[in-house]
Protein backbone atom coordinates (compact mmCIF):
# COMPACT_ATOMS: atom_id res chain seq x y z
CA UNK A 1 0.00 0.00 0.00
CA UNK A 2 1.58 4.00 -0.88
CA UNK A 3 1.75 6.23 1.55
CA UNK A 4 1.51 9.49 1.89
CA UNK A 5 3.00 11.60 5.15
CA UNK A 6 1.78 14.51 6.59
CA UNK A 7 2.22 16.98 9.65
CA UNK A 8 -1.89 16.77 10.31
CA UNK A 9 -4.18 14.51 9.00
CA UNK A 10 -8.27 16.81 9.84
CA UNK A 11 -11.11 14.27 9.59
CA UNK A 12 -14.41 16.13 8.01
CA UNK A 13 -14.56 18.36 5.23
CA UNK A 14 -17.72 19.97 7.05
CA UNK A 15 -17.11 24.01 7.91
CA UNK A 16 -15.21 23.30 11.03
CA UNK A 17 -12.96 20.66 9.38
CA UNK A 18 -12.31 22.97 6.37
CA UNK A 19 -11.72 25.45 8.70
CA UNK A 20 -9.02 23.80 11.04
CA UNK A 21 -7.34 22.69 8.03
CA UNK A 22 -6.88 26.17 6.81
CA UNK A 23 -5.30 27.45 10.10
CA UNK A 24 -3.02 24.67 10.45
CA UNK A 25 -1.96 25.30 6.89
CA UNK A 26 -1.54 28.90 7.20
CA UNK A 27 0.64 28.47 10.64
CA UNK A 28 3.18 26.10 8.77
CA UNK A 29 1.91 22.85 8.78
CA UNK A 30 1.57 20.35 6.02
CA UNK A 31 -2.03 19.25 6.26
CA UNK A 32 -4.19 16.15 5.04
CA UNK A 33 -8.06 16.88 4.79
CA UNK A 34 -10.40 13.55 4.58
CA UNK A 35 -13.62 13.07 3.73
CA UNK A 36 -16.32 10.51 2.55
CA UNK A 37 -17.53 12.76 -0.09
CA UNK A 38 -15.59 14.09 -2.76
CA UNK A 39 -16.57 17.68 -2.13
CA UNK A 40 -16.38 19.80 1.19
CA UNK A 41 -19.35 20.64 3.08
CA UNK A 42 -22.17 18.11 1.64
CA UNK A 43 -23.55 17.05 4.99
CA UNK A 44 -24.43 18.89 7.92
CA UNK A 45 -22.98 22.24 6.96
CA UNK A 46 -25.07 22.07 3.78
CA UNK A 47 -28.18 22.86 5.59
CA UNK A 48 -28.64 25.73 7.57
CA UNK A 49 -30.13 29.13 7.82
CA UNK A 50 -26.86 30.26 6.51
CA UNK A 51 -26.12 32.51 9.22
CA UNK A 52 -22.89 33.75 10.67
CA UNK A 53 -24.69 34.50 14.18
CA UNK A 54 -22.52 36.89 15.79
CA UNK A 55 -25.55 38.19 17.79
CA UNK A 56 -26.64 34.74 19.14
CA UNK A 57 -24.89 35.16 22.81
CA UNK A 58 -27.13 32.63 24.84
CA UNK A 59 -26.73 29.13 23.28
CA UNK A 60 -29.29 26.74 22.96
CA UNK A 61 -30.47 25.57 25.90
CA UNK A 62 -33.11 23.23 27.10
CA UNK A 63 -36.48 24.90 27.77
CA UNK A 64 -37.79 25.20 31.51
CA UNK A 65 -41.02 26.50 31.09
CA UNK A 66 -43.87 24.06 31.64
CA UNK A 67 -45.49 25.92 28.83
CA UNK A 68 -42.98 24.50 26.31
CA UNK A 69 -42.14 21.13 28.13
CA UNK A 70 -46.35 20.44 27.61
CA UNK A 71 -45.77 21.41 24.29
CA UNK A 72 -43.19 19.92 23.32
CA UNK A 73 -44.45 16.37 25.32
CA UNK A 74 -47.59 16.14 23.21
CA UNK A 75 -44.77 15.81 20.16
CA UNK A 76 -47.27 17.79 17.74
CA UNK A 77 -44.93 21.53 17.87
CA UNK A 78 -43.31 22.41 14.27
CA UNK A 79 -40.13 23.48 16.31
CA UNK A 80 -39.44 20.34 18.40
CA UNK A 81 -39.65 16.27 17.28
CA UNK A 82 -38.77 13.37 18.74
CA UNK A 83 -39.04 9.96 17.66
CA UNK A 84 -41.19 7.11 20.50
CA UNK A 85 -38.57 4.18 19.85
CA UNK A 86 -36.04 6.80 20.05
CA UNK A 87 -36.65 7.47 23.66
CA UNK A 88 -34.36 5.15 25.54
CA UNK A 89 -31.68 6.25 23.72
CA UNK A 90 -32.24 9.71 23.62
CA UNK A 91 -33.96 10.50 27.15
CA UNK A 92 -30.74 10.18 29.11
CA UNK A 93 -28.95 12.44 26.90
CA UNK A 94 -32.24 14.99 27.28
CA UNK A 95 -31.67 14.57 30.99
CA UNK A 96 -27.90 15.65 30.94
CA UNK A 97 -29.13 18.48 28.41
CA UNK A 98 -31.97 19.47 30.47
CA UNK A 99 -29.88 20.02 33.95
CA UNK A 100 -26.78 21.72 32.17
CA UNK A 101 -29.62 24.70 31.13
CA UNK A 102 -30.19 26.56 34.70
CA UNK A 103 -29.41 29.17 34.77
CA UNK A 104 -26.19 29.31 36.23
CA UNK A 105 -25.26 26.66 33.40
CA UNK A 106 -26.74 28.39 30.45
CA UNK A 107 -24.88 31.76 31.76
CA UNK A 108 -21.83 29.62 32.35
CA UNK A 109 -21.93 27.77 28.67
CA UNK A 110 -22.69 31.68 27.23
CA UNK A 111 -19.68 33.37 29.00
CA UNK A 112 -17.24 30.60 27.34
CA UNK A 113 -18.57 30.72 24.18
CA UNK A 114 -18.73 34.88 23.55
CA UNK A 115 -15.05 34.96 23.03
CA UNK A 116 -15.51 32.60 19.31
CA UNK A 117 -19.45 34.34 19.18
CA UNK A 118 -17.23 37.60 18.86
CA UNK A 119 -14.85 37.02 16.72
CA UNK A 120 -17.16 34.49 14.48
CA UNK A 121 -17.98 36.70 11.91
CA UNK A 122 -14.30 38.62 11.53
CA UNK A 123 -13.00 35.24 11.45
CA UNK A 124 -15.25 34.22 8.41
CA UNK A 125 -14.50 37.97 6.58
CA UNK A 126 -10.49 37.18 6.26
CA UNK A 127 -11.30 33.18 4.87
CA UNK A 128 -13.75 34.58 2.62
CA UNK A 129 -11.40 37.46 1.37
CA UNK A 130 -8.83 34.73 0.56
CA UNK A 131 -11.06 32.31 -0.38
CA UNK A 132 -12.31 35.44 -3.11
CA UNK A 133 -15.69 34.30 -1.80
CA UNK A 134 -16.82 37.57 -0.14
CA UNK A 135 -19.87 37.84 -2.86
CA UNK A 136 -21.66 35.17 -0.75
CA UNK A 137 -21.98 37.52 2.62
CA UNK A 138 -24.55 39.05 3.02
CA UNK A 139 -24.62 42.05 5.99
CA UNK A 140 -28.43 42.03 6.08
CA UNK A 141 -28.65 40.34 9.75
CA UNK A 142 -31.99 38.57 10.53
CA UNK A 143 -35.78 39.17 11.92
CA UNK A 144 -37.44 37.38 14.62
CA UNK A 145 -40.99 37.33 13.73
CA UNK A 146 -43.89 37.27 16.61
CA UNK A 147 -47.23 36.66 16.82
CA UNK A 148 -48.37 37.36 20.21
CA UNK A 149 -47.93 39.80 22.67
CA UNK A 150 -46.33 37.34 25.10
CA UNK A 151 -43.82 36.38 22.66
CA UNK A 152 -42.97 39.69 21.76
CA UNK A 153 -42.15 40.72 25.53
CA UNK A 154 -40.05 37.37 25.73
CA UNK A 155 -38.13 38.53 23.04
CA UNK A 156 -37.83 42.25 24.17
CA UNK A 157 -36.46 40.99 27.43
CA UNK A 158 -33.95 38.47 25.51
CA UNK A 159 -32.79 41.63 23.77
CA UNK A 160 -32.57 43.51 27.22
CA UNK A 161 -30.24 40.28 28.01
CA UNK A 162 -27.72 40.73 24.84
CA UNK A 163 -27.45 44.16 24.94
CA UNK A 164 -26.56 43.85 28.97
CA UNK A 165 -24.30 41.01 28.11
CA UNK A 166 -22.71 41.51 25.11
CA UNK A 167 -23.43 44.87 24.26
CA UNK A 168 -25.56 43.54 21.30
CA UNK A 169 -28.20 45.89 19.57
CA UNK A 170 -31.03 45.29 17.25
CA UNK A 171 -34.05 47.33 16.28
CA UNK A 172 -37.37 46.83 17.19
CA UNK A 173 -40.15 47.11 14.52
CA UNK A 174 -43.76 47.38 15.03
CA UNK A 175 -46.10 46.24 12.18
CA UNK A 176 -45.26 49.64 10.23
CA UNK A 177 -41.24 49.14 10.27
CA UNK A 178 -41.91 45.12 9.26
CA UNK A 179 -43.84 46.15 6.38
CA UNK A 180 -41.01 48.50 5.06
CA UNK A 181 -38.32 45.75 5.48
CA UNK A 182 -40.69 42.73 4.07
CA UNK A 183 -43.09 44.19 1.84
CA UNK A 184 -44.35 40.76 0.77
CA UNK A 185 -44.69 39.09 4.51
CA UNK A 186 -48.47 39.00 5.16
CA UNK A 187 -49.88 38.32 9.04
CA UNK A 188 -50.77 39.98 12.14
CA UNK A 189 -47.78 40.69 13.79
CA UNK A 190 -47.22 41.97 17.51
CA UNK A 191 -43.93 43.04 16.61
CA UNK A 192 -39.75 41.87 15.33
CA UNK A 193 -36.79 42.27 16.13
CA UNK A 194 -34.10 42.86 13.73
CA UNK A 195 -30.88 41.21 14.49
CA UNK A 196 -28.62 43.55 11.82
CA UNK A 197 -24.85 42.45 13.37
CA UNK A 198 -25.01 38.46 11.98
CA UNK A 199 -23.92 38.03 8.39
CA UNK A 200 -26.01 35.60 6.17
CA UNK A 201 -24.56 33.19 3.45
CA UNK A 202 -27.17 32.14 0.93
CA UNK A 203 -25.20 29.05 0.03
CA UNK A 204 -23.19 27.39 3.04
CA UNK A 205 -22.45 23.98 1.01
CA UNK A 206 -20.47 26.80 -1.74
CA UNK A 207 -18.71 29.03 0.91
CA UNK A 208 -17.48 25.22 2.43
CA UNK A 209 -16.38 24.35 -0.86
CA UNK A 210 -14.81 27.58 -1.54
CA UNK A 211 -12.61 27.62 1.40
CA UNK A 212 -11.30 23.84 0.36
CA UNK A 213 -10.17 25.15 -2.32
CA UNK A 214 -8.35 27.89 -1.21
CA UNK A 215 -6.97 25.19 1.54
CA UNK A 216 -6.06 23.19 -1.81
CA UNK A 217 -4.54 25.84 -3.33
CA UNK A 218 -2.18 26.62 -0.54
CA UNK A 219 -0.49 23.35 -1.24
CA UNK A 220 -3.07 21.17 1.18
CA UNK A 221 -4.21 18.16 -0.27
CA UNK A 222 -8.07 16.72 0.08
CA UNK A 223 -8.86 13.35 -0.18
CA UNK A 224 -11.21 10.45 -0.23
CA UNK A 225 -11.60 8.08 2.35
CA UNK A 226 -12.96 6.46 5.57
CA UNK A 227 -12.04 7.94 8.78
CA UNK A 228 -13.44 4.94 10.92
CA UNK A 229 -9.88 3.22 9.71
CA UNK A 230 -8.16 5.53 11.65
CA UNK A 231 -5.55 3.71 13.65
CA UNK A 232 -2.51 4.79 15.95
CA UNK A 233 0.78 3.07 15.22
CA UNK A 234 4.41 4.41 16.13
CA UNK A 235 4.94 7.37 13.86
CA UNK A 236 1.01 8.60 14.90
CA UNK A 237 -1.94 8.43 13.25
CA UNK A 238 -2.64 6.23 10.18
CA UNK A 239 -6.03 6.19 7.86
CA UNK A 240 -6.72 4.45 4.62
CA UNK A 241 -7.91 6.94 1.77
CA UNK A 242 -9.26 5.92 -1.92
CA UNK A 243 -7.10 4.05 -3.91
CA UNK A 244 -5.50 2.21 -1.63
CA UNK A 245 -3.52 4.63 -0.17
CA UNK A 246 -2.46 5.17 3.08
CA UNK A 247 -2.03 8.89 4.87
CA UNK A 248 0.33 8.94 7.78
CA UNK A 249 0.58 11.71 9.92
CA UNK A 250 1.95 13.18 13.39
CA UNK A 251 -1.13 14.34 14.56
CA UNK A 252 -5.07 13.76 13.86
CA UNK A 253 -7.84 16.18 14.21
CA UNK A 254 -11.41 14.61 14.73
CA UNK A 255 -13.69 17.18 13.23
CA UNK A 256 -16.69 14.58 11.88
CA UNK A 257 -19.62 16.43 13.66
CA UNK A 258 -22.59 14.33 14.20
CA UNK A 259 -20.15 11.08 13.59
CA UNK A 260 -17.49 11.96 15.67
CA UNK A 261 -18.04 9.40 18.30
CA UNK A 262 -17.13 6.53 15.39
CA UNK A 263 -13.46 7.74 16.41
CA UNK A 264 -13.39 8.54 19.70
CA UNK A 265 -16.14 5.71 21.36
CA UNK A 266 -13.70 2.87 19.88
CA UNK A 267 -10.83 4.63 21.88
CA UNK A 268 -12.67 4.69 25.19
CA UNK A 269 -13.80 8.08 25.52
CA UNK A 270 -17.38 8.61 26.92
CA UNK A 271 -18.34 12.33 25.29
CA UNK A 272 -21.84 12.60 25.43
CA UNK A 273 -22.37 13.36 21.92
CA UNK A 274 -26.13 13.85 21.38
CA UNK A 275 -27.90 14.68 18.08
CA UNK A 276 -30.44 17.38 16.93
CA UNK A 277 -31.82 16.54 13.63
CA UNK A 278 -32.60 19.13 11.30
CA UNK A 279 -34.82 19.31 7.54
CA UNK A 280 -35.08 22.19 4.79
CA UNK A 281 -36.90 22.15 2.00
CA UNK A 282 -36.30 25.07 -0.86
CA UNK A 283 -39.46 26.94 -2.62
CA UNK A 284 -40.03 29.34 -6.16
CA UNK A 285 -40.79 32.55 -5.15
CA UNK A 286 -44.41 33.55 -6.38
CA UNK A 287 -44.72 36.29 -8.78
CA UNK A 288 -42.15 39.41 -8.05
CA UNK A 289 -41.85 38.44 -4.63
CA UNK A 290 -38.77 39.19 -2.19
CA UNK A 291 -37.54 37.91 0.83
CA UNK A 292 -35.06 40.71 1.65
CA UNK A 293 -33.60 38.83 5.58
CA UNK A 294 -34.36 35.14 6.88
CA UNK A 295 -37.25 35.36 8.79
CA UNK A 296 -38.05 33.07 11.91
CA UNK A 297 -41.45 32.97 12.67
CA UNK A 298 -41.07 32.87 16.31
CA UNK A 299 -44.38 31.35 17.13
CA UNK A 300 -44.37 29.09 14.97
CA UNK A 301 -41.24 27.40 14.96
CA UNK A 302 -39.67 27.69 11.40
CA UNK A 303 -37.27 29.74 9.42
CA UNK A 304 -37.42 31.27 6.04
CA UNK A 305 -34.30 32.00 3.90
CA UNK A 306 -33.16 33.39 0.83
CA UNK A 307 -30.97 31.46 -0.85
CA UNK A 308 -29.51 31.20 -4.13
CA UNK A 309 -31.49 27.83 -4.65
CA UNK A 310 -34.94 29.05 -3.51
CA UNK A 311 -36.05 30.34 -0.38
CA UNK A 312 -35.07 27.61 2.15
CA UNK A 313 -37.56 26.37 4.94
CA UNK A 314 -35.82 25.18 7.66
CA UNK A 315 -37.28 23.28 10.80
CA UNK A 316 -36.19 22.83 14.32
CA UNK A 317 -34.84 19.76 15.81
CA UNK A 318 -36.03 16.27 15.35
CA UNK A 319 -34.49 14.15 18.56
CA UNK A 320 -34.02 11.06 16.61
CA UNK A 321 -30.96 8.07 16.19
CA UNK A 322 -28.68 9.99 13.70
CA UNK A 323 -29.59 7.48 11.34
CA UNK A 324 -33.01 6.41 11.27
CA UNK A 325 -35.10 7.17 8.19
CA UNK A 326 -36.51 10.69 7.98
CA UNK A 327 -39.87 11.70 9.23
CA UNK A 328 -39.93 15.36 7.61
CA UNK A 329 -43.30 16.05 9.58
CA UNK A 330 -41.88 19.35 10.71
CA UNK A 331 -41.77 20.41 7.06
CA UNK A 332 -45.40 19.27 6.92
CA UNK A 333 -46.24 21.06 10.13
CA UNK A 334 -44.23 24.28 8.95
CA UNK A 335 -45.52 24.97 5.36
CA UNK A 336 -49.19 25.95 5.58
CA UNK A 337 -47.97 28.74 7.63
CA UNK A 338 -45.71 29.39 5.75
CA UNK A 339 -47.51 29.49 2.28
CA UNK A 340 -49.15 32.06 4.91
CA UNK A 341 -46.18 34.33 5.42
CA UNK A 342 -44.85 34.57 2.36
CA UNK A 343 -46.14 33.67 -1.04
CA UNK A 344 -43.78 30.88 -1.59
CA UNK A 345 -44.15 28.92 -5.33
CA UNK A 346 -43.36 25.25 -5.90
CA UNK A 347 -40.96 22.76 -4.40
CA UNK A 348 -37.23 23.02 -5.71
CA UNK A 349 -36.30 20.22 -4.41
CA UNK A 350 -37.82 16.60 -5.22
CA UNK A 351 -37.77 16.24 -0.95
CA UNK A 352 -36.97 17.37 2.09
CA UNK A 353 -32.89 17.57 3.05
CA UNK A 354 -31.99 15.81 6.39
CA UNK A 355 -29.11 16.64 8.47
CA UNK A 356 -27.71 15.99 11.91
CA UNK A 357 -26.36 18.43 14.48
CA UNK A 358 -23.98 17.30 16.51
CA UNK A 359 -24.64 19.07 20.34
CA UNK A 360 -22.70 18.24 23.99
CA UNK A 361 -25.25 18.73 26.82
CA UNK A 362 -24.10 22.21 27.86
CA UNK A 363 -24.13 23.52 23.96
CA UNK A 364 -20.32 23.77 23.88
CA UNK A 365 -17.91 22.60 21.71
CA UNK A 366 -15.20 20.11 22.17
CA UNK A 367 -11.76 21.41 21.58
CA UNK A 368 -8.06 20.12 22.68
CA UNK A 369 -6.30 17.09 22.97
CA UNK A 370 -7.67 14.00 23.15
CA UNK A 371 -6.06 13.11 26.92
CA UNK A 372 -4.99 9.65 26.70
CA UNK A 373 -3.71 9.59 23.06
CA UNK A 374 -0.92 12.09 22.10
CA UNK A 375 -1.04 13.54 18.56
CA UNK A 376 -4.84 12.99 18.37
CA UNK A 377 -7.47 16.40 18.69
CA UNK A 378 -11.13 17.25 18.92
CA UNK A 379 -12.85 19.73 16.64
CA UNK A 380 -16.81 18.83 17.40
CA UNK A 381 -20.15 19.14 18.62
CA UNK A 382 -20.58 22.99 17.49
CA UNK A 383 -24.71 22.26 18.04
CA UNK A 384 -26.59 25.03 15.95
CA UNK A 385 -23.44 27.05 15.56
CA UNK A 386 -20.80 25.11 13.03
CA UNK A 387 -21.18 27.58 10.56
CA UNK A 388 -21.30 30.37 12.57
CA UNK A 389 -18.12 29.16 14.81
CA UNK A 390 -16.00 26.66 12.45
CA UNK A 391 -13.25 29.45 11.47
CA UNK A 392 -13.07 30.97 15.03
CA UNK A 393 -12.58 27.04 16.42
CA UNK A 394 -10.13 26.48 13.70
CA UNK A 395 -8.03 29.48 15.13
CA UNK A 396 -7.90 28.31 18.33
CA UNK A 397 -7.25 24.67 17.75
CA UNK A 398 -4.97 25.54 15.28
CA UNK A 399 -2.97 28.00 18.14
CA UNK A 400 -3.52 24.90 20.85
CA UNK A 401 -1.52 22.79 18.14
CA UNK A 402 0.95 24.69 17.28
CA UNK A 403 1.83 26.54 21.00
CA UNK A 404 0.78 29.62 20.21
CA UNK A 405 -1.38 32.09 23.02
CA UNK A 406 -5.26 30.87 22.18
CA UNK A 407 -7.18 34.28 21.71
CA UNK A 408 -9.78 32.24 24.08
CA UNK A 409 -9.86 30.01 27.13
CA UNK A 410 -9.67 26.56 25.87
CA UNK A 411 -10.29 24.98 29.30
CA UNK A 412 -14.56 25.36 28.69
CA UNK A 413 -14.54 22.95 25.38
CA UNK A 414 -12.11 20.38 27.14
CA UNK A 415 -13.01 16.85 26.43
CA UNK A 416 -11.96 16.45 30.37
CA UNK A 417 -15.23 18.30 31.40
CA UNK A 418 -17.17 15.41 31.04
CA UNK A 419 -14.65 12.69 32.87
Amino acid sequence: MAERRTDVLVLGAGMVGVSAALHLQQRGRAVVLLDKHDAAGEETSYGNAGLIERASVFPYMFPRDLRHLLRYALNGSTEAHYHLSALPTVLPWLWRYFRASSPRGAMRSATAALPLIERSLVEHEALMKAADATDLLRRTGWIKLFRSETSMAEGVAELARARAFANVDADVLDAAAIEVREPNLSGEFAGAIHWPAPGFVPDPGLLARKYAELFVRGGGRFVVGDARSLEQDREGWRVKAAQGEAIVAREAVVALGPWSDQIFRPLGYRIPLGIKRGYHLHFARRGNAVLNHPILDADRGYLLAPMNRGIRLTTGAEFARRDAPPTPVQIERALPSARGLFPLGEAVDVKPWMGARPCLPDMLPVIGRAPRHPGLWFDFGHQHHGLTLGPATGRLLAEMMTGAAPFADPKPFAAERFG
